[in-house]
């Protein structure tokens, strides 16, 4: 397959519908795009395909240029900053669809097609009764030309085909898969205009990606079946031939496409759930590219100089939101007190909690957070009353045990405060009583927590403060 894009400075693009929430798979490729376009000092383009009006959806444009810019995911042009090869909305561009369209009709590359629903019912049934792979009989590309003329002239609805060769191989170099060879017997004449005016998306996307000067398609497996045809509409125009790379679909556990049947698909839920989105970019990253040194925590700076389409996984990468979970963590440890605290605020639901507490309580949790929306959830107990759960510590210790380590442990706090050296001394007092220790702080974490896991003990009773402590520890033995 011809190329001579190889001179030509780097072009990538991201090419969304907006037909709803911005999907998590289109973040996806678009980091293969982006790294690929800035490693090689050239440009990433964001550009809507908006002419499916059917699934139209208002307000999605805006979405996904908001979802682009909190992912961190900049677009050198876009419908908002434009560029030089403005429209980047293909409904602005309909006029240059036609001009292109009408050039491959006279190419006899392309034909106008009236064939009604009810004719191309009955072929595709034909074919199928007679076990033959349904495609459209090529009926409308024998029409005389007078015949032509005057079912436009009586405004006769139709469509406009792509004239597809009979028995040819079309063969490319994917940059990820290698060299891909498809017969056209597979290939149906296919739509390039609607009844409705409107480009079909092999038209306007190959149109689109010659006069963008895009060199390098980066995209989805489930185009590679389509790949022939935009080559032949390449071939129709006498246009150079991008390069393509064509990446894995995420996959569900079970191997199914990523769906919102299994798994959150929409970018802002991820972004409501509390994701840092370099943490959601990260394992972005790490689903479609290995890195050379096995690292896993890995920034899009690092991955730019990195990235080699010779590393892009082949094979369907299973979306896992436990190690999604654990690479957030991992971003969320890394933040600053001050920065942490700021991130935070809104999805705290205790508005009225004084600044200093609630810095004591961020410097314990920090640790345990693996998304930002589990804050309340997580130092509930630093603020609220909580339930005491003594089927799980009277199934530790007896209640005359219980009792009597309550009271000790209350007394203990009464004379030194809560620090070290009460830790230690209530630590000697359940070795001298022949307690396990574990079981003798388990009762204390319970009963003053509510919950069996939460931060270091003698740093929990600290914030919660002494007061606090003695009445929870009162409560259990005087209820």
């Amino acid at each position: 397959m011809k190329n001579n894009n190889i001179q030509k400075k780097v072009r990538t693009r991201i090419a969304p519908s907006p037909t709803g929430d911005p999907h998590i798979g289109t973040l996806y490729q678009s980091i293969f795009d982006y790294a690929f376009a800035k490693q090689n000092n050239g440009d990433f383009i964001l550009r809507i395909e908006d002419t499916d009006r059917d699934r139209f959806v208002k307000g999605a444009e805006e979405n996904i240029i908001n979802a682009f810019k909190w992912a961190g995911i900049v677009p050198d042009e876009s419908p908002s900053q434009g560029g030089k090869y403005s429209p980047y909305r293909q409904s602005e561009r309909l006029y240059i669809y036609k001009k292109y369209i009408n050039e491959l009709i006279s190419r006899k590359s392309a034909y106008y097609c009236f064939c009604s629903k009810e004719r191309l019912a009955k072929i595709r049934e034909i074919q199928i009764k007679n076990k033959v792979q349904p495609k459209y009989d090529k009926y409308c590309l024998n029409l005389k030309k007078d015949e032509i003329d005057k079912n436009l002239e009586d405004n006769k609805p139709y469509v406009v085909r792509l004239n597809v060769p009979n028995d040819t191989d079309i063969i490319f170099d994917d940059l990820i898969r290698g060299r891909i060879i498809i017969n056209t017997k597979s290939i149906d004449d296919q739509i390039l205009l609607k009844t409705d005016g409107y480009p079909t998306y092999h038209a306007a996307v190959v149109i689109d990606d010659h006069l963008m000067e895009i060199t390098h398609i980066i995209r989805g497996e489930e185009w590679i079946s389509s790949t022939p045809k935009h080559i032949l509409i390449y071939k129709a125009f006498g246009w150079d031939i991008p390069y393509f790379a064509h990446l894995s679909l995420l996959r569900n556990r079970d191997k199914s496409k990523v769906s919102k049947r299994h798994n959150n698909t929409s970018i802002d839920w991820y972004r409501e759930e509390g994701y840092l989105p370099e943490a959601l970019i990260n394992y972005l990253i790490l689903l479609g590219w290995s890195s050379p040194d096995g690292k896993e925590i890995i920034s899009m700076d690092e991955f730019v100089r990195k990235f080699s389409f010779s590393r892009v996984t082949k094979g369907g990468p299973i979306f896992d939101i436990d190690k999604l979970n654990w690479i957030n963590g991992v971003y969320i440890r890394q933040l600053s007190l001050l920065n942490l605290k700021k991130l935070i605020i809104p999805y705290l639901k205790y508005k009225d909690i004084k600044s200093s507490y609630l810095d004591s309580i961020l410097k314990l949790t920090q640790e345990r957070l693996k998304k930002l929306s589990e804050i309340n959830d997580l130092i509930s107990f630093f603020i609220e009353d909580i339930d005491i759960p003594k089927d799980l510590i009277y199934g530790i210790f007896s209640i005359n045990d219980v009792k009597k380590i309550i009271k000790n442990i209350i007394l203990i706090i009464d004379k030194y405060g809560i620090n070290e050296e009460s830790e230690q001394i209530m630590r000697e007092y359940a070795l001298n009583n022949n307690y396990k220790i574990g079981d003798f702080f388990m009762i204390i974490r319970l009963a003053i927590t509510g919950r069996k896991a939460s931060p270091p003990l003698l740093d929990t009773m600290y914030v919660l403060g002494d007061k606090k402590v003695k009445e929870r520890l009162s409560r259990l033995i005087n209820t």
